[in-house]
């Protein structure tokens, strides 16, 4: 099946993997949207010829009006080019790909026109999962995961009518760059050594959450709201070889799983064409070349950015949202170099310590328990 396709956050690793999809499989882009980079939004926009470009960024918007004045796409800027992209009636599939709580209203927005949202943008169920997929419901929106390990449950879970079969969810981990090391060795990790993934070319932020496992923390709490799972049914484990992508165990102690090459064309691909498969660009795995596969428990103690989320995992309400920003916040310092590797946990802990949370939210409360999470953190560095 053929989609019509709005991509928000075109210019990140999930954007440009969007397109590649949509090259090779014929699907139609409609809009994109990007912060500021304007030079690789410009050579979309002539390869694909969207009706709607948006540049968040205000400087960054007038500068792409300028370079497409000979073609016919309209170019708009801020939140409200986002919605309106979210939201554009010729579209009937936006991917969610802008990274952060930034993509929570846009997704809002898409939901609200009963659009497909093929879902890359994990944040938006971190910090408010309850109200997306109640409105969801109301509004017949599909949401078909995009994030690699949730997209493996997702195909699992087909044939599955009855959810009171699924004894537990499987949920795998790389351990990214530094498992297995001790906290003192973390105490010394760089930032050129954290955004180096052994297994899959990510952007920066979701590079370093893989490296604190926090991005871990954030998939579990994300597959409750998902699929309506409690905590205690959902497991984490590491799996080094990223080859098994999830797994789905049934009441009868089957269990299923879902493997394949690190490329994240497949996941892209499968939510535009469920329930129809087809050929994409995604290299198949070759068995006969795969390395011996291999689980082992996490260390949520050394790594407690993960367990800081599985807490929040267990406490609901808005702290969830709280460890979301404060994480945000985190990474963008140590990204700056402002603080160290170390110090992403101790600032995340610190803001769910000093942030009130409120335990039956509404959309208001979790963007005012994210703004009060950003503060917490970034007070310290002042």
């Amino acid at each position: 099946m053929k989609r019509i396709l709005s991509i928000l956050g075109s210019s990140g690793s999930i954007g440009q993997q969007t397109l590649k999809v949509a090259e090779v499989c014929g699907h139609e882009v409609a809009a994109i949207t990007v912060n500021k980079n304007v030079e690789l939004a410009e050579a979309q926009i002539r390869q694909f010829r969207p009706r709607l470009a948006v540049a968040v960024d205000k400087s960054a918007a007038a500068d792409l009006r300028v370079r497409l004045a000979d073609t016919d796409t309209k170019v708009l800027s801020g939140r409200e080019g986002l919605l309106e992209a979210a939201s554009l009636p010729e579209a009937d599939t936006v991917v969610t790909a802008i990274v952060g709580v930034a993509g929570l209203r846009p997704t809002l927005a898409a939901i609200d026109c009963g659009k497909r949202i093929a879902l890359a943008n994990k944040e938006t169920l971190v910090c408010a999962g309850d109200l997306v997929m109640e409105r969801a419901r109301e509004k017949g929106a599909e949401i078909v995961p995009v994030d690699s390990e949730h997209s493996a449950i997702f195909q699992c879970l087909q044939g599955c009518e009855n959810r009171g079969e699924v004894r537990r969810l499987i949920i795998t981990a790389s351990g990214g760059p530094f498992y297995g090391k001790s906290c003192e060795e973390l105490s010394l990790v760089t930032k050129e050594q954290a955004l180096k993934h052994p297994n899959w070319a990510m952007g920066a932020k979701i590079t370093i959450d893989s490296a604190t496992l926090m991005n871990k923390g954030l998939e579990f709490i994300e597959a409750m709201r998902l699929y309506a799972m409690p905590p205690e049914r959902i497991q984490i484990v590491v799996h080094r070889e990223s080859i098994v992508h999830s797994l789905v165990e049934f009441e009868d102690g089957a269990i299923l799983a879902q493997l394949g090459s690190a490329d994240m064309c497949l996941p892209i691909q499968y939510a535009l064409t469920w329930p129809e498969r087809t050929a994409g660009p995604a290299k198949p795995l070759d068995l006969l070349s795969c390395p011996a596969l291999t689980f082992q428990k996490p260390d949520p103690d050394t790594f407690r950015c993960l367990g800081l989320a599985l807490e929040c995992a267990q406490r609901g309400g808005t702290s969830t949202a709280i460890l979301n920003g404060a994480n945000e916040a985190a990474v963008a310092l140590f990204l700056a170099d402002k603080i160290g590797f170390l110090g992403i946990p101790r600032l995340v802990e610190r803001a769910l310590d000093q942030v009130p949370v409120v335990d039956r939210p509404t959309l208001e409360d979790i963007f005012d328990a994210d703004r009060a999470a950003r503060e917490a953190v970034y007070q310290v560095v002042r």
